[in-house]
């Protein structure tokens, strides 16, 4: 049956609908605009770091988040609700480089290139404990952490190697004996001197292992952290999916974020809950990036520092983080 003039204009104007809806398929920035931010009274969208900060790791408390200076190892806090800051912690000089939040307000920072950890207040910013991972003399990079209930977990990105230092019930600081080093073995394989291997690190979806990408080579783990397997690494089958430059990761759910940090990207998978295999759901990426890192959320939005690894450093460089509102689980 012919349709009328009334007819056509409603299919015109459902067309225009579902591809207005659509949107672009692939890789696509994930902004929201800023007039349209601004109208709302959101949070800022881009947050200053100190000029020549050098900033890596991220963690996120309520409304604060806490970064991480490369260059001497302090940390900088700020109310993501107005972009105000401070640095309220001053560094032994040396690199904090990936940084979680754990019971008692107190943040697990990773050393860097000194092998070593550091537990900091997050109210006062005192450095409570400082603790050697890699035994001295060893070449060693602590790069980053996640917490679980009753330990914190560092990759070593210039060896074989993730630690475990327990988080004690009682408040009770972790001693150098508490430290236990785990060799990677099984499927994984350590690129050459002066690569970086193992770098972001998270839990497996049911919290029993632990994720661990490889920077390299692009591929992902799930690591056995206790027991005779533990240390015995099964790569995850992602369908071809290669993570290189994978850095920091963030898990919600079964929804794993991995920043890619010199592509500017986030790869965002879906985990099985086995954790033996995943799929690439989204590549999440933005003009304001220039090199992040690592990833952390809060109310709907993600947050990543922009390390600048390609910018040449000087106490003039200027460094930001990027909020890129993804309105919840993306």
């Amino acid at each position: 049956m012919p349709l009328g003039p009334r007819s056509l204009r409603a299919l015109a104007t459902i067309a225009a609908l579902s591809v207005a809806l659509a949107g672009p398929a692939g890789a696509a920035p994930a902004d929201t605009p800023a007039s349209a931010e601004r109208a709302a009274g959101a949070p800022p969208r881009t947050i200053a770091l100190p000029d020549g900060f050098q900033p890596e790791g991220v963690a996120i408390d309520g409304h604060r988040g806490y970064f991480g200076s490369r260059v001497d190892g302090d940390l900088y806090r700020v109310d993501l609700r107005t972009g105000k800051g401070r640095v309220f912690s001053e560094g032994p000089g040396t690199a904090s480089v990936g940084l979680k939040v754990g019971p008692r307000q107190r943040l697990y920072v990773a050393g860097g290139d000194t092998g070593t950890m550091r537990v900091v207040s997050a109210r006062t910013g005192r450095i409570l404990k400082s603790v050697r991972l890699a035994p001295a003399g060893r070449s060693s990079f602590v790069n980053d952490v996640v917490l679980t209930r009753s330990a914190a977990w560092f990759t070593d990105s210039a060896a074989a190697r993730i630690y475990r230092v327990p988080i004690f019930a009682d408040g009770t600081l972790p001693r150098q004996r508490d430290v236990r080093a785990i060799r990677l073995r099984g499927d994984w394989e350590q690129p050459a001197p002066g690569e970086f291997g193992a770098n972001g690190i998270t839990a497996t979806p049911r919290g029993t292992a632990l994720l661990v990408v490889n920077s390299t080579d692009g591929t992902l783990f799930k690591v056995p952290r206790s027991g005779k397997r533990a240390g015995i690494a099964t790569r995850v089958k992602l369908g071809g999916v290669s993570l290189t430059n994978g850095d920091g990761m963030l898990l919600e759910g079964r929804r794993l974020y991995v920043v890619r940090n010199r592509l500017d990207q986030v790869a965002v998978l879906r985990i099985a809950d086995h954790a033996r295999a995943g799929r690439l759901v989204r590549v999440l990426t933005s003009k304001r990036f220039d090199v992040p890192t690592t990833v952390a959320r809060w109310r709907g939005a993600l947050y990543l520092p922009n390390a600048r690894f390609t910018t040449p450093a000087t106490p003039e460089t200027t460094y930001d983080v990027v909020r890129l509102k993804t309105g919840g689980h993306a």
